[in-house]
C-alpha cells in the first residue's frame, strides 16, 4: 500500500486533474458497460461485428489513458536518476502482476485449467503497458510514431492479403473479416489454450493485441506534447483536436476498405477510437485544467482514478460472485443477483432502463468500497 495515489504516480500527473478524472470516467463506464445484461441500451453493448458503439471507445481510451500516465511517471523517475534497468525490473513487475490479476478474474471462482480463459482485458492492459513502456524508453519520438505505422500497416496487410491456413485468401476465397475464417481466429484457436471467450475467437486475443499496442502509444504521443506544452495550453488543445480530427477522419475511410472492427481490433478502430480519445481528452482538460471548472464533482471519478486496476478487479469479483454463489430465498435456491433482480430491478420498465439501473447499483458499490479506501489514503500499488 502507498500514501500517494499509485497507479501512474508521476508528479506532473497530480496536477493533471483532467487526467484522473479521464481516468476514472473511464473505470466508471467500463463496470457500467460490463454489468449490463443482454437487453441493455444498444449503445451500452458492443458492436455484434462491423462498426462501433459508444462501449467500442471504452477499452482503447483506457490504453490511451495508460501511455499518457506512463510518460508522466517515467520521465519523473528518470529526473529522479532512476536507472533504466532498475525501471525495466519495475515495468516487468507490473505487467506481470496486472496480467495475473487478469487470469485470477478469469478463472474465479472454481480455476478448472481445461475453462480459464487466458486473454482478458486486464491482460491486454498488461501487455500494452509492457510494449509502449521499453519503447517509451529505449526508443525516440520518430521511431515510436514509426511503430505506430507499422503496426496498423502490417496489421492490415495480414488480414487483407495472407491466407488463412484451410480456408484461402481473404477477399478471394473468403470474405474479408469473415467472423470465424480469419488470421486472428485461426490462431487463437490453435495457439490459446482453456476457452475463447467467443468459443472460436477471443476479443482479447494474440494477434489482435498488437494493433491495440498503437492506442498506447498515441497516449504516450500526447503525454509528451502535454510536458512540452504545459505554458501553451491552446497550443495543445489545438494540437490534440487537429490531430485527432485526422486520426478519426483517416480511420472513417481505411473503414471503408478495412471496416470499423472492435473485436479484431482493426487498424481503422485503433485510429478513429485514438482520434476521439484525443477529443475527450481535450474536453476535460479545457474544462478542468485551463477553465478550472471543479467544484465538488470530480471527487467522484477521481476514486476511481486513484485505484483503478482495484476498482475494475472488484466489479468483476462482485459480479461474478452474485451470479454464480447461491443461497436459500424464499425457499428456493437463488443468486444474489436473481434476489436483486426479483426485489428491485424487475420493477423498472423497459427492460433496457432496468439492465442500466442494475450495471449503476454495481458502480456505486465499488464506488464506496473504493472511497473507504481513498478516505483512509490507501491507494493500492502495483
Amino acid at each position: 500500500m502507498s500514501a500517494s495515489p499509485p497507479i501512474f504516480r508521476g508528479v506532473e500527473s497530480k496536477r493533471l486533474m483532467s487526467l484522473d478524472v479521464f481516468r476514472g470516467l473511464t473505470i466508471f463506464l467500463m463496470i457500467v458497460v460490463n454489468s449490463s445484461g443482454p437487453e441493455s441500451f444498444a449503445q451500452l453493448q458492443h458492436s455484434a461485428w462491423n462498426g462501433w458503439t459508444f462501449t467500442d471507445l471504452i477499452f482503447p481510451f483506457f490504453l490511451f489513458i495508460t501511455g499518457i500516465s506512463l510518460t508522466f511517471s517515467f520521465a519523473s523517475r528518470l529526473e529522479r536518476a532512476e536507472s533504466r534497468a532498475h525501471l525495466l525490473l519495475h515495468i516487468l513487475r507490473r505487467s506481470a502482476i496486472i496480467f495475473a490479476i487478469g487470469l485470477l478474474i478469469n478463472g474465479f471462482p472454481y480455476y478448472d485449467l481445461s475453462t480459464w480463459r487466458v486473454a482478458g482485458i486486464l491482460q491486454r492492459i498488461a501487455l500494452c503497458y509492457l510494449a509502449a513502456s521499453l519503447l517509451y524508453l529505449w526508443a525516440g519520438v520518430r521511431t515510436r510514431w514509426a511503430v505506430i505505422a507499422m503496426l496498423l500497416a502490417g496489421y492490415w496487410f495480414l488480414l487483407r492479403f495472407v491466407p488463412v491456413p484451410g480456408f484461402g485468401v481473404p477477399n478471394v476465397d473468403i470474405p474479408l473479416l469473415d467472423p470465424d475464417r480469419n488470421m486472428v481466429a485461426w490462431l487463437d484457436r490453435k495457439l490459446m489454450w482453456g476457452r475463447l471467450y467467443e468459443t472460436v475467437r477471443d476479443p482479447e486475443g494474440i494477434l489482435s493485441t498488437f494493433p491495440a499496442i498503437a492506442n498506447t502509444l498515441f497516449g504516450v504521443a500526447v503525454g509528451e506534447w502535454i510536458r512540452s506544452l504545459r505554458g501553451d495550453a491552446g497550443r495543445l488543445l489545438r494540437r490534440l483536436v487537429v490531430v485527432g480530427l485526422a486520426c478519426f477522419l483517416a480511420g472513417e475511410l481505411w473503414g471503408l476498405v478495412f471496416p470499423i472492427n472492435k473485436k479484431l481490433w482493426t487498424s481503422s478502430y485503433v485510429l478513429i477510437t485514438a482520434g476521439l480519445a484525443m477529443f475527450a481528452f481535450a474536453a476535460c482538460y479545457w474544462l478542468l485544467d485551463v477553465k478550472k471548472l471543479r467544484g465538488r464533482w470530480p471527487i467522484i471519478p477521481i476514486v476511481f482514478g486513484t485505484n483503478c486496476i482495484f476498482a475494475y478487479a472488484l466489479s468483476e469479483f462482485a459480479a461474478i460472485s452474485a451470479a454464480v454463489f447461491k443461497f436459500t430465498y424464499d425457499g428456493k435456491l437463488v443468486s444474489s443477483e436473481e434476489v436483486l433482480s426479483s426485489v428491485i430491478f424487475d420493477y423498472i420498465s423497459p427492460p433496457q432502463l432496468s439492465s442500466l439501473a442494475c450495471a449503476l447499483f454495481y458502480a456505486a458499490v465499488c464506488w464506496f468500497v473504493t472511497w473507504v479506501l481513498y478516505r483512509r489514503k490507501i491507494f493500492l500499488k502495483i
